[in-house]
């Protein structure tokens, strides 16, 4: 023990052991003491010699103190020490050094470390088990040495923790811990676990990191919190960046809208802290990663949505409209804005109604484009309203539109500002940038809009007092010529390379603007000087730029001019350029450093104003221009008359097929209505029989009650001669009787109703019949159903009959019930006479009397129900000769499904000849060279071409 108080104390007697020896001594102590404070004091003396003595402490006791680690989990003052010394042998987080070769050294010894420590996994195990441990000696320093680890060997280590049991949710609970060192190292461990591992970041997201880590931010104080929020934030990008399962899980959990909260800035926004600033702009980069343009469509549109859905995009263009706010903070917010209404109709019409704070009140859109073209704004920032301006106009026709219509003269305000203005301001100022970023900007407003295209070539600008107006298409060109007699420096570089990006943009695809182009004498010959001149490395850019441009012309050229025909234009490039020269030119382009840039993501990001040269959509029509142009070039008269040829034949049998297909589509629309015709007529029948079945069932219950009624009337009738008291019962019975056969009356009465409601359904059905007859054009198939039709119709024309005769029974039977009755009643009264007294004769009178009426309404009524069955027979008759009829026009029509199916056999064979010629035609284009289209884009041409037809007759 006094030794061990010596080291710490740093008294000793005698001569001073080197540190060294003092180091393997204190191992010893530790590998051999039984007594645990004997190991306890032992490894605090090398926790007090860690970091003076790194390399010897790390060489001679890791081992030593991993053994601590396994043997003495009891003691927590002990491992707590273990884990301290552990860690200042592994960090590399040292004071500042003297030189950085030092601070590389102590790099090299933390990974050396490192990887002696994690060469065997189950030591990271291990410290994960440890992390367990609720007491604060042992869990901070566990966290701090995790961290360590995985600073040095991150994927080693995300190895080991992945197929660790439980490894990720137990750091998770680092999050739920109360001690606040705790979890803030815990957050600073997770970052470091989450970098660049996607399984990781999956696993901690649905542990539910997204629900914490937004209720630290909450109790933070959001953007105003300190370094937690921060390293929240940080967390949370390591997350979802570039993860789109993790994106997915944040947008369903509704976790978007508590971002809202955190852009809610007041109308004093003086004095922001730079925490604040830090912290807001990594809530915007978070809002960012969720509709980058590098997610899918999908993700990004719906995203996008729900952002507007909740009042994001609100909030971030109050944050854009406001005063104070700093210019980092209000460059990103404007790249935040641009990202979140890209591609998104309603969220771009959102922000074309934002106006500014001003008097009077000014469009968001003109105050950018005001920062946009002022050349004293930061450089960043200008960059940032071109890439909201482009946004807002990818995929917009209808923003587009609204732009290009503030140049045209029927539109033009003098009172106010308008984007157009500031655009042709921009674009013939003296700043080269402003230039560059105008042009880029009109380029966008025409891009991919025809339309827009040509109604821009309306424009007519003022160029001095006195002298005629000038297209703003001459306009541009005179800028490039003018700019190129004056002098070559390098602004007039990145305004020239503005200029024929923003030509070529326009006229490509656009054979009017062609036209427009080259009716100025002077356009070619400048494009072929341009060309022709061996000039530097910036003018070559220019040169490949000229090279497009005239291509264009060649590409897109309708002929309507005869001196700059097609095949003129080539001649011309042959004589003054040379094909070769031509096309080494055109190419030069994309073999531009800054050209690969450019095409890398859409948003103008620079270091330096002198590199803006190319947009990222000018690069995707360079690509796509690029080939088509060289193969325009190198294509002789002769070829481009054969290639003509063939697409008029193309296009010939195109619309034969197209016809032919047509008539399949019509024939196959009519089929499937006959179809479901049929189908509709067998579940009437369906239902017919049904109600037939149950109306059997009802009479057969009507005959069995009428059996029983006459059993019992004859029962009486014997009894009424045996005395004069039974003769007043059989009156009562003869009643009752009386009562039971009105009663069969109204039965027979309903029955019949029935059956004329059934006869309604059959005459519909017949109609139905005769309209799908008229209509069919089925084969054997539909002749069969309507056959079957026509026999159960049959069916049900006899079971009617057959109802009928019953019903007729059924009457005679009550006609000779009543006759009974009437006899019964004859018999009775002489014995009434001669037994009963007055009152009893007048009474049984008035019943009788009473019941004779009743009896000849009863006679009416069947009367009346006989009539109705005779006029049921004749619609009967009536339907039969209507079937018949129908029979004689089914066969008919059968012949002409036949007719229609041999001449349909002929279509078809047809058509496979004509396939077979233009498998024959591809194979030869083929052959020569050329590019030909797949059935499948001739069908999308087609339909496109059908589509802008009916849009000119519309118009």
């Amino acid at each position: 023990m006094n030794f061990f108080r010596g080291v710490i104390s740093g008294q000793a007697a005698g001569p001073q052991p080197s540190g060294a020896e003092t180091i393997q001594k204190l191992c010893d102590r530790v590998a051999s003491s039984t007594l645990l404070e004997d190991r306890r004091d032992a490894v605090r003396a090398l926790k007090s010699l860690s970091k003076k003595y790194r390399m010897e402490v790390g060489t001679q006791a890791m081992d030593h103190l991993i053994n601590i680690l396994q043997t003495d989990r009891s003691d927590s003052e002990i491992l707590g020490y273990a884990l301290d010394t552990l860690y200042n042998v592994i960090c590399n987080d040292e004071e500042e050094e003297q030189d950085e070769n030092a601070q590389k050294q102590a790099d090299d010894l933390g990974l050396q470390f490192t990887d002696t420590f994690v060469q065997d996994p189950e030591h990271v195990t291990l410290l994960l088990t440890l992390l367990e441990e609720f007491d604060f000696h042992v869990r901070w320093p566990g966290v701090k040495l995790l961290t360590a680890l995985l600073k040095n060997q991150g994927p080693q280590i995300q190895g080991i923790i992945l197929v660790s049991p439980m490894g990720v949710s137990r750091l998770m609970d680092l999050l739920a811990d109360s001690r606040e060192v705790i979890r803030n190292d815990g957050l600073l461990l997770l970052q470091q676990l989450t970098k660049g591992n996607a399984a990781i970041q999956k696993i901690v997201a649905f542990e539910n990191a997204f629900e914490r880590l937004l209720d630290i931010i909450t109790e933070e104080g959001s953007s105003d919190g300190g370094i937690v929020v921060e390293d929240c934030l940080l967390l949370l990008l390591n997350l979802l960046k570039n993860n789109s399962s993790n994106q997915n899980f944040f947008k369903e959990g509704s976790y978007i809208q508590r971002m809202k909260p955190w852009f809610e800035v007041g109308d004093d926004n003086s004095g922001w802290s730079a925490q604040k600033v830090t912290n807001l702009h990594l809530m915007l980069q978070l809002v960012r990663v969720m509709v980058s343009p590098v997610n899918s469509p999908g993700a990004t549109a719906s995203c996008q949505k729900s952002m507007f859905q909740c009042g994001l995009l609100q909030q971030l263009c109050t944050i854009l409209m406001a005063t104070g706010v700093p210019a980092d903070i209000l460059t990103e917010t404007i790249n935040t804005v641009s990202e979140v209404i890209r591609g998104s109709q309603v969220n771009q019409d959102y922000f074309a109604s934002v106006n500014a704070p001003s008097n009077p009140p000014r469009p968001a859109i003109v105050v950018l484009l005001m920062s946009m073209v002022n050349e004293r704004q930061p450089f960043v920032l200008r960059c940032a309203v071109l890439y909201c301006f482009q946004c807002f106009l990818y995929k917009n026709q209808k923003g587009q539109g609204e732009i290009v219509a503030t140049l045209l003269p029927s539109t033009i305000d003098a009172n106010s500002i308008s984007a157009g203005q500031l655009l042709c301001g921009g674009l013939f100022s003296a700043d080269s940038l402003s230039n560059w970023c105008a042009a880029v900007a009109l380029a966008h407003a025409l891009q991919d809009n025809l339309t827009q295209k040509e109604q821009l070539l309306r424009v007519q600008l003022a160029t001095s007092l006195g002298k005629p107006p000038v297209s703003l298409l001459q306009q541009c060109t005179n800028i490039l010529s003018q700019g190129d007699k004056i002098v070559r420096r390098g602004s007039k570089v990145q305004t020239r390379v503005g200029l024929l990006m923003l030509l070529c943009t326009w006229i490509s695809n656009c054979p009017i603007a062609v036209t427009h182009f080259l009716h100025n004498q002077e356009n070619v010959p400048f494009l072929t000087a341009q060309i022709s001149e061996n000039l530097g490395e910036d003018e070559r850019l220019v040169q490949g730029l000229c090279a497009l441009l005239l291509g264009i012309c060649i590409y897109y050229n309708d002929n309507s001019l005869e001196n700059y025909t097609k095949e003129k234009l080539k001649q011309l490039i042959e004589k003054r350029i040379g094909k070769e020269n031509f096309v080494e030119k055109l190419c030069f382009i994309t073999k531009h450093e800054l050209y690969s840039r450019a095409a890398q993501k859409p948003q103008p990001v620079f270091p330096s104003p002198e590199q803006m040269l190319f947009d990222h959509e000018f690069t995707k029509l360079v690509k796509e221009l690029e080939g088509v142009i060289t193969k325009a070039v190198h294509k002789s008269s002769e070829e481009e008359k054969k290639e003509e040829e063939v697409k008029k034949t193309l296009e010939q049998h195109d619309n034969i097929v197209t016809q032919y297909k047509e008539l399949i589509r019509e024939q196959d629309a009519q089929l499937q209505e006959l179809k479901e015709q049929v189908a509709c007529m067998t579940s009437q029948n369906e239902q017919l029989q049904a109600t037939i079945t149950q109306q059997q069932s009802q009479i057969q219950q009507h005959k069995d009650q009428y059996n029983i009624l006459k059993l019992k009337l004859a029962k009486e009738n014997q009894g009424q001669s045996n005395s004069q008291g039974d003769g007043s019962q059989v009156n009562g019975l003869q009643t009752e009787e009386l009562t039971q056969l009105r009663e069969e009356v109204e039965e027979l009465r309903k029955q019949h109703s029935l059956l004329q409601t059934q006869l309604g359904d059959k005459d519909a059905l017949i109609s139905s019949l005769k309209s799908g007859a008229a209509q069919t054009a089925e084969g054997p198939a539909g002749g069969s159903d309507n056959t079957e039709l026509l026999q159960e119709l049959e069916a049900l024309r006899s079971q009617v009959q057959s109802q009928s005769t019953e019903i007729g029974q059924l009457k005679m039977e009550r006609q000779d019930l009543l006759r009974r009755a009437e006899v019964g009643c004859s018999d009775t009264l002489p014995s009434s006479d001669s037994s009963l007294d007055a009152a009893k004769m007048a009474e049984l009178e008035s019943r009788l009397g009473a019941q004779t009426s009743e009896m000849e309404r009863l006679k009416a009524e069947v009367k009346n129900l006989s009539e109705s069955r005779a006029e049921l027979e004749k619609r009967l008759d009536s339907t039969t000769s209507t079937v018949a009829i129908l029979q004689t026009e089914k066969e008919k029509l059968q012949t002409d499904v036949q007719e229609s199916k041999k001449e349909q056999d002929d279509l078809l064979m047809l058509l496979a000849d004509q396939d077979q010629k233009i498998t024959n035609l591809k194979k030869r284009l083929k052959e020569l060279g050329e590019t030909v289209e797949d059935e499948d884009d001739l069908d999308t041409r087609d339909q496109t071409d059908d589509d802008d037809e009916e849009d000119e007759d519309e118009d």
